[in-house]
């Protein structure tokens, strides 16, 4: 969703070469194929293949493969999104070869250095050259970091432009109606993240929300394959299946789920992307995490961070939401669709 816009923006541009790099840290068809697919994404360049084991066995495997790549296509430039494993590890194979790496969706901070991606953010911004940022509070961010402001650009977010691309393609969309949902009428939930999903307490717990939303409206879940394998080691797959009212289903394609996301009456998540597209379509979003590097989407839009997976806290807040319609929100500044664009404009002036 974060390479697309800025791909197809490379592309209107003959005096720039742009070539995709797959690691395969995402690598099945759910989590990966259809997207290239329905985000109109060329075959990769090259695909890495490197998935499963460690993070540091994924982290040394992309390092290696990638660095032939970098050796065989002397880029000017190095791309890297997010906050994955794939994004630290590229940016680093690409500093040991002295290419200029640019980061987009930088700045971002959670203040909780059990995850994962806080120390990938961390890392990525400091060795960048060039530090796109989707959002004031990231400016403010690396700036107490001391990092320079000449290599701060505030752009918008290529997540908003993924979402404006494709908005268009919903019509066709009968995910609905396969699912047999009305619009409005259920909630919809994802959940993922290690500290919610890896362990049994917290499996438990969540599945006690669930069973009290099934009470209000119908649930969605679509479920991640790290949560479902959790779900089953820890012995719950009976205990969700047999919840009334409660609909799991597989990971969803990306028009597929934006259509759910839209459609929705409530949305809980500990998704980063979630709680900024929740927020450009102004839908409530009830945030299970004790922090988020987004505080737009609560400053701004229309999260509502909930530090806990105890039952009567996050249920007292979607009977209200569920009630009044929640707080409708504002887009955030540069949110529009354009922030590719930008991005483009400045490599261009900086590397041609």
């Amino acid at each position: 969703m974060k390479i697309a816009p800025i791909h197809r923006c490379f592309k209107k541009f003959e005096d720039i070469q742009s070539k995709i790099v797959h690691t395969g840290q995402h690598h099945n068809q759910q989590m990966s194929g259809v997207f290239f697919e329905q985000l109109e994404l060329a075959e990769p360049d090259y695909f890495l293949g490197i998935n499963g084991g460690s993070q540091t066995e994924q982290m040394t495997g992309i390092m290696l493969e990638f660095e032939k790549i970098l050796k065989i296509e002397k880029p000017d430039v190095v791309l890297v999104v997010g906050d994955v494993t794939s994004t630290i590890a590229c940016a680093l194979a690409a500093v040991h070869q002295k290419i200029p790496v640019a980061h987009v969706e930088a700045g971002l901070r959670s203040g909780d250095m059990l995850m994962p991606e806080e120390i990938n953010r961390l890392m990525t911004d400091r060795i960048s050259d060039h530090l796109f940022v989707t959002e004031p509070a990231a400016i403010e961010n690396l700036k107490l970091e001391n990092i320079g402001s000449e290599k701060i650009h505030f752009v918008g977010n290529v997540m908003i432009d993924s979402l404006v691309y494709n908005r268009a393609k919903l019509d066709e969309i009968k995910i609905l109606e396969t699912l047999d949902l009305q619009p409005k009428s259920y909630v919809l939930i994802t959940m993922h993240r290690p500290g919610n999903v890896d362990n049994e307490e917290n499996l438990k717990k969540i599945l006690k929300i669930v069973k009290q939303l099934t009470f209000e409206k119908p649930v969605l879940f679509p479920i991640h394959p790290r949560t479902l394998k959790n779900i089953e080691k820890y012995g719950l797959s009976g205990e969700f299946e047999h919840i009334p009212g409660l609909q799991i289903v597989e990971p969803q394609g990306y028009l597929e789920f934006l259509k759910l996301l839209e459609n929705a009456s409530l949305i809980i998540t500990d998704s980063g992307g979630v709680q900024e597209e929740s927020t450009f379509l102004r839908v409530p979003c009830l945030t299970l995490r004790e922090n988020t590097e987004r505080p737009v989407t609560v400053d701004l839009g229309t999260n509502y961070l909930i530090g806990s997976l105890e039952t009567e806290p996050v249920m007292t807040r979607a009977r209200e939401i569920l009630k009044t319609g929640g707080k409708r929100g504002i887009i955030p500044e540069l949110w529009d669709g354009n922030a590719a664009e930008r991005i483009v404009k400045i490599l261009r002036e900086k590397y041609n």
